[in-house]
């Protein structure tokens, strides 16, 4: 053994060898990472998982499942953009069950991360004909979640309107709010939720 240590001292990188080659962060094969909590007391199948939400998220690559224990799972891609797709059109439910989503980057672990909001489209109805605007919809929502800016708030066919909140899921959900429309007059404007699972009822 001694004999071996003395003879790989003696031993030298060649000129055709070259130097050491750095590995440097942006060389790495891209991935982006969702991590997601499944509410639902059932044992998760990963195949049943992976096969329902395929065609759903129309990954051009595909994606890996990955069981992380505690019904949390973790969805690797390699592309950017499918990610950003996947998380702008939450609500996500598997087999009637709510599927919370949240990037994740590798640093944090596993256990602190907190799956308590997801983002619906909520539906306000009954507003009064003439206060049918954005703004308005917007205003009687913020006591549904947080109101999300970068989304388009939408009138539909002037019946209602359509608002994107962020909504934290432990806490029971807003059925609708009073809105005063002056000289002391109240009316009930009521809520909607868009694509509910089962855990919001």
């Amino acid at each position: 053994m001694e004999d071996l240590a003395n003879h790989c001292k003696g031993l030298s990188i060649s000129d055709t060898e070259g130097p050491t080659f750095d590995l440097e962060e942006e060389l790495a094969t891209p991935e982006y990472i969702i991590a997601g909590k499944f509410y639902t007391r059932r044992a998760l199948n990963m195949e049943a998982i992976a096969s329902t939400f395929m065609p759903l998220w129309r990954s051009r690559n595909g994606f890996k499942v990955k069981n992380m224990g505690n019904h949390i799972v973790l969805f690797t891609f390699d592309n950017k953009h499918e990610v950003d797709s996947i998380l702008s059109n939450e609500p996500w439910s598997f087999d009637k069950h709510l599927l919370v989503l949240q990037r994740y980057n590798k640093d944090e672990p596993i256990e602190d991360l907190k799956f308590n909001s997801t983002t619906f489209w909520v539906q306000v109805h009954d507003i009064p004909m003439r206060f049918m605007n954005p703004k308005v919809a917007e205003g009687i929502c913020s006591t549904v979640g947080t109101v999300v800016r970068k989304s388009e708030t939408e009138m539909n066919g002037g019946s209602f309107m359509r608002v994107r909140v962020n909504v934290d899921i432990t806490r029971p959900l807003s059925r609708g709010r009073m809105v005063s429309v002056g000289q002391g007059r109240e009316k009930w404007v009521s809520f909607k939720y868009e694509r509910l699972p089962n855990i919001c009822y």
